[in-house]
């Protein structure tokens, strides 16, 4: 593949604007005039790609906010699109990286409009191990799956090198376009995956040379060649094509420390020519290697990497970042370094025979609005059937069946008979101890008459039922069902009429008793 033959800095044109709403294609495109549309970033790359390529580099402009937003249809817009149109608003954004769900939830609670995955944080949270190449793209996948079902901001994944060769990107791509992503970020480090086929026979030869792929700020990073890691975008768009769907691909490169700064550019270019929606060098050294690497390929979003305590990369801030020309910045480290520093403090507290300080430690009720306990509730009851009730949750009909109570007792009492209707269905049929199933012989010539009292002593419900019927009783009065009525039958199948066989206090305080007659 021939890549040193093109001329990047003249694919540049002044002539080029966002702001245009007619835009003239030069070279071999001749003048094709668009109205009405606006060009993306990749639009400079143009020279590079045929006719049939140019119709994916123009889109509508639609009117409306990031957030929220429809497509023509009125469906709502994917992660993906939600993305694009983040990359293409004014500014700089800003996107912690989580390492789960909760993490997520977090971040989005907070106002942030996009977010991270960290390879470092997940391999730290789900296996308590470094980011060294270990965990595997299955965990990542559904580790991803998880955060992006938990949030409802787009969500960039880390796709690592891609755990492979280019068949191996192209399946990296495509689970993590089904797990959600709005993104996803593919680097040239090395692998180290022993396929015996192709050119990968390489890798069984200089396997012991080769370091274990790792985290862009440690030591010990190697890079594939030009060739390979220009090849892993190109396997990365023709898999996202395949699916049917607009997962922005972010092209990392590690090149800088394991080669150089300029080999760093390069790769960068070679990777926008390659059909890369965003361009990431990871540990750039200065000040002066950020800008410089903003000026390839301006119209290109750019991500900027501040590794939190203490990364290659100076740390600068959002509005510094911006005038550099960057258009996203992932802060990688501050949620699971903040996390291990409050469970340390957390645990020695406890271990000295303390809590946590209560500053250090949100409420029982802030933990549940935090994971939505009082959402889901509200939404419960949408769904909620009368016998589903919870026992001290029902609101507008009372435990016992009856109407909610009014002030005027006599009123109350006059509608008792009509309030208090017991409905028995397919009852199971008990015919006593004695074994008699003669319709007035044994228990079924008795009767249960039950009384509930309330806490201040108004009666709130008597009613009789025929001794045999024992199936429907609990959905008259809950607070009998852990009760073996029979067994209390059984044991008082000799007693006179007016045997008391329970009488107790519920856990709303009032007063049950049940009596055989």
């Amino acid at each position: 593949m021939k890549l040193s033959g093109i001329n990047h800095e003249s694919i540049i044109s002044s002539s080029f604007s966002k702001t245009h709403k007619t835009h003239t294609l030069s070279s071999s495109f001749s003048s094709a005039k668009v109205p009405n549309f606006k060009t993306l970033p990749s639009f400079q790359k143009l020279s590079t790609h045929s006719h049939q390529s140019v119709k994916k580099v123009f889109i509508f402009n639609p009117k409306s906010s990031i957030g929220g937003e429809t497509n023509k249809s009125g469906t709502s817009k994917t992660p993906a699109q939600l993305l694009r149109n983040l990359l293409d608003s004014p500014g700089v954004h800003q996107g912690p990286a989580c390492y789960d769900g909760l993490s997520a939830k977090l971040v989005e609670k907070a106002g942030f409009d996009f977010c991270f995955t960290s390879g470092f944080s997940i391999s730290a949270a789900r296996l308590g191990l470094p980011d060294v190449g270990l965990i595997s793209y299955g965990e990542m996948v559904d580790q991803g799956r998880q955060i992006t079902e938990a949030v409802s901001i787009p969500v960039i994944g880390d796709g690592d090198n891609g755990y492979g060769n280019g068949m191996n990107v192209k399946r990296t791509v495509k689970g993590f376009i089904k797990a959600g992503f709005a993104g996803i970020i593919i680097e040239d480090q090395h692998d180290l995956s022993l396929q015996l086929g192709g050119h990968d026979v390489y890798r069984l030869v200089f396997f012991e040379k080769v370091s274990p792929k790792a985290c862009g700020h440690t030591q010990g990073r190697k890079v594939v060649s030009r060739e390979e890691a220009v090849m892993r975008i190109k396997a990365a768009i023709d898999a996202r094509r395949e699916s049917g769907m607009d997962i922005v691909i972010v092209a990392r490169t590690d090149s800088r420390q394991a080669v150089s700064f300029e080999e760093a550019l390069w790769r960068s270019r070679a990777f926008a020519d390659a059909g890369a929606d965003v361009l990431f060098v990871d540990a750039l050294a200065s000040r002066e290697e950020m800008k410089g690497f903003c000026e390839v390929y301006p119209l290109v979003p750019k991500m900027a990497n501040m590794l939190e305590g203490g990364g290659k990369t100076p740390i600068l801030n959002p509005t510094e970042l911006e005038q550099m020309g960057f258009k996203i910045v992932a802060y990688p480290l501050s949620l699971i370094g903040v996390s291990v520093r409050a469970m340390q403090d957390a645990l020695t507290a406890i271990k000295g025979g303390r809590l946590p300080p209560p500053g250090s430690l949100p409420s029982f009720e802030e933990l549940k609005e935090t994971l939505g306990f009082n959402a889901y509730y509200e939404e419960e009851k949408v769904y909620a059937t009368r016998n589903s009730q919870s026992f001290s949750q029902r609101e507008s009909i009372n435990i016992y069946g009856n109407q909610e109570r009014t002030k005027d007792v006599t009123e109350e009492r006059d509608q008792s008979e009509q309030d208090n209707v017991v409905e028995v269905v397919t009852p199971e049929v008990y015919y006593g101890a004695d074994g008699s199933k003669g319709r007035f012989s044994g228990i079924w010539s008795r009767q249960l008459r039950v009384k509930v009292t309330g806490k201040d002593g108004s009666e709130k419900l008597e009613i009789r039922i025929p001794a045999g019927f024992l199936d429907g009783i609990t959905n008259v009065v809950p607070a009998l069902g852990g009760v073996n009525i029979k067994s209390l039958l059984d044991d008082a199948a000799g007693e006179p009429g007016g045997k008391k066989l329970l009488d107790f206090n519920d856990t709303m305080g009032d007063r049950i008793q049940v009596f055989l007659e």
